[in-house]
């Protein structure tokens, strides 16, 4: 048999998985489209019409690299937010950045803390550099933040991650929280506040920008409220040298024309931002009131979804998933054992919301059926 080079031994003891089936997979498993992708906690009202505008001009452009430092995108989102630009690395979406971030602070067998059924993309990242994951369980559906503290002081962690507001649950804590959490971390411990969707979160929840720890980098993106998801752009902001470090290790070309083009007008169209986060807050109520009508509970939310606690179990709740799917809705939900009787569903346009609302009861009947036998 021939032979072929040797994967690393820590590559090949890894299993060959991605963090999330895509929709994409799982139409052309069931060989047609879902009616509604309410799922992967996109932007379904989609971007500013400046942005598709913004685009279309860039376009002829694309034999040409981006530009390595994203300069005009980082000026305008060190304007928007009041930090200098030295302050802000642009990446191909947070995905991309904490693939970075692991990359620069953790070894082979350094411990790294997150919550236990928090964001899965991390923990992927943590295991392809050979960190050892270190999970909190949730807390009254909340991340702990003193389990997180302890884990960490217990560890002695050189990465916490946290998401504030929280996925997949919904929920957050108060910003003055927060703060206190930063200052016990012990200053060897790098935190990864992921804060994806602070658009759509209350103003109380998002400490001031002031980037002036060094153990601290906050997490933002353009794929949620400005409906980039497609285009893979997000930014850190942190500490002047902690940016710097960026520098040695990411992929400086990474962010296409377009991609950049596309940042900077949606930043622009302070217009449809503010339109959307209307939109957003108004389905998130129309979600609740749906979950409620059929004798459900909808965990009020600071994101662009709503987690709806099914009433059972994780069977249960997988259960209820998989009769949507038969009927071309595509959710997800949470698998941590506490947070797996819930159900996630990202809002969307009316049309899509309209076939969840018309297709939750059948699913509920479906599930208890097959539970009963």
């Amino acid at each position: 048999m021939p032979q072929r080079p040797p994967l690393t031994p820590l590559v090949d003891s890894l299993p060959a998985t991605v963090p999330f089936v895509g929709p994409e997979t799982q139409e052309r498993n069931h060989g047609r489209p879902f009616r509604a992708r309410l799922g992967a906690n996109e932007n379904g009202f989609g971007p500013s019409p400046k942005v598709v505008e913004a685009m279309r001009v860039a376009a002829p452009d694309v034999w040409k690299y981006g530009d390595p430092e994203s300069h005009d995108l980082r000026q305008a989102l060190s304007a928007l937010h009041g930090v200098a630009p030295e302050n802000i690395v642009v990446g191909e979406g947070i995905d991309g950045l904490l693939g970075l971030i692991v990359r620069q602070y953790a070894e082979p067998g350094t411990p790294v803390v997150t919550s236990l059924g928090a964001y899965p993309t991390f923990n992927y990242h943590v295991a392809g550099f050979g960190a050892r994951l270190v999970t909190v369980p949730y807390e009254g559906d909340r991340e702990s933040l003193n389990g997180l503290l302890e884990a960490v002081r217990r560890e002695e962690a050189r990465i916490v991650y946290l998401s504030n507001p929280d996925n997949p649950m919904g929920t957050w804590w108060e910003a003055d929280e927060i703060d206190r959490f930063i200052a016990a971390l012990p200053e060897t411990t790098m935190l990864v506040l992921d804060e994806a969707y602070c658009e759509t979160a209350p103003a109380s929840a998002l400490p001031p920008l002031e980037p002036a720890r060094p153990n601290v980098l906050r997490m933002r993106t353009f794929s949620k409220v400005y409906g980039l998801a497609g285009l893979r752009c997000g930014y850190a902001i942190g500490k002047a040298e902690v940016i710097r470090a960026f520098d040695k290790v990411r992929n400086h070309f990474g962010m296409t024309r377009i991609t950049q083009a596309a940042a900077l007008a949606a930043l622009n169209d302070r217009a449809h931002l503010e339109w959307v986060v209307d939109a957003v807050d108004a389905c998130r109520r129309r979600l609740t009131a749906i979950a409620e009508a059929h004798g459900l509970a909808a965990l009020p939310s600071a994101t662009n979804f709503v987690t709806i606690d099914c009433g059972s179990d994780g069977a249960f709740a997988m259960r209820v998933l998989e009769a949507l799917g038969k009927r071309d809705v595509f959710v997800r939900k949470p698998m941590a054992p506490g947070l797996d009787r819930c159900i996630r569903v990202s809002v969307g346009p009316e049309a899509e919301i309209a076939v969840f609302e018309a297709e939750l009861g059948g699913a509920l009947e479906a599930a208890q059926r097959v539970g009963e036998w």
